[in-house]
């Protein structure tokens, strides 16, 4: 039997809360999702004015950083021409998303969820992102 820890909808919130502080001081409204260890959704925020096409694409961000065990930029990083992982992009019925914007949480050395933000540039999404993790640790 398997023991896991994961985020809960507080730890959540904490992260969307800092990601949204810093979506609001660069001025850019972001989608920002919440996955557990398994990259399920736990929350959602679609902050007003956030592009309704990046929906999807904060939650599946979540989504990657979560179930890869890995940041997507760096995911991505192997996905190009050439790359060790070329097409992997295309994997998992084209749900993993390998542009900036989604990051593990890793507590412990154990990825406990993901974080996910869209609607900007991928620098951006992961400035943003990286801020709702700055957010949570800070809280810990």
């Amino acid at each position: 039997m398997l023991t896991t820890t994961r985020l809960d909808a507080a730890d959540a919130r904490i992260l969307i809360e800092g990601a949204a502080a810093k979506a609001r001081e660069i001025g850019r409204p972001m989608n920002i999702a919440i996955t557990c260890d398994d990259g399920h959704l736990i929350a959602f925020e679609r902050m007003d004015g956030a592009k309704i096409t990046s929906i999807t694409i904060a939650i599946d961000k979540a989504f990657t950083a979560a179930a890869a065990r890995a940041a997507t930029h760096d995911i991505g990083a192997g996905c190009q021409p050439g790359g060790p992982a070329w097409g992997l992009a295309n994997a998992v019925g084209g749900r993993l998303i390998v542009v900036g914007g989604g990051m593990p949480v890793v507590v412990d050395d154990v990825v406990v969820g993901g974080i996910g933000v869209s609607s900007g540039t991928p620098m951006q999404d992961r400035e943003v992102a990286e801020a709702g993790l700055a957010a949570f640790f800070a809280a810990r």
